[in-house]
């Protein structure tokens, strides 16, 4: 079995084509065409993976996520007709982790949802390892938890990711292409969403994202992670 998948989406036609296919592919779906569905079934039993409809009829999809994130971090891939950049990087700012516009590629959804479950899935694996500690920031991988001088960051599962790597290497730039292959695969080439998903982090670590004291850009090449935090922070 591929994986467990929520899908809400309230065209009943593609609903029922989307189910068939991924049956057919070996995922267990379970549809609704409510967004308030949706928030009670992740509630009651999480999915592995929701893939989620913006355009809904009782509840925006951008909510959805929106309520999703407040007390989740599983993987959520948002579908939408809406293709302009601004969809997709307030899509991105929610915390959803991968966007696609319709009409799409079965194959292409697919590919998506797929390389979305194996990054969670190998995060899992990484469970028990070690922990790191890099300046005030101490960021448990057994957990997924981060704290900021002993205070608990709520981060989405992406920014989680990107926080590791660069906890990984402090002091060292990091490229872009390195993000996006170790976050989001091989191929992945959508530079846009790793600025979105850092710039979502850095609001979290900064008190003024404008004085780069964790987080430091280096134009055209990638980011380096600040490992002399302490003092500064004091």
């Amino acid at each position: 079995m591929e994986g467990r998948l929520l899908l809400v989406e309230d065209d009943l036609s593609l609903q029922k084509v989307l189910m068939e296919q991924l049956r057919l592919r070996g995922w267990e779906s379970v549809a609704t065409a409510s967004g308030k569905t949706a928030l009670e079934l992740v509630a009651s039993d999480p999915p592995d993976l929701v893939l989620l409809d913006i355009g809904l009829e009782d509840m925006d999809g951008l909510q959805v996520c929106r309520e999703l994130r407040r007390h989740s971090d599983l993987p959520i891939v948002l579908v939408t007709a809406a293709d302009t950049p601004e969809m997709k990087i307030t899509a991105l700012e929610l915390g959803a982790d991968d966007y696609l516009t319709k009409p799409f590629y079965f194959g292409e959804l697919l590919a998506r949802m797929k390389a979305v479950l194996r990054r969670t899935r190998q995060q899992g694996g990484q469970r028990g390892t070690s922990e790191l500690q890099v300046g005030v920031l101490h960021i448990s991988l057994e957990l997924r938890e981060v704290r900021q001088n002993g205070v608990l960051l709520r981060l989405t599962k992406t920014e989680f990711d990107l926080l590791k790597e660069l906890a990984r290497y402090p002091d060292q730039v990091l490229t872009y292409e390195h993000f996006l292959k170790t976050i989001w695969g091989e191929g992945a080439e959508d530079v846009r969403a790793l600025h979105v998903h850092m710039s979502n982090l850095r609001r979290k670590l900064e008190p003024d994202v404008t004085s780069q004291r964790h987080v430091l850009t280096v134009p055209g090449v990638g980011y380096r992670f600040r490992s002399d935090t302490q003092e500064r922070d004091r």
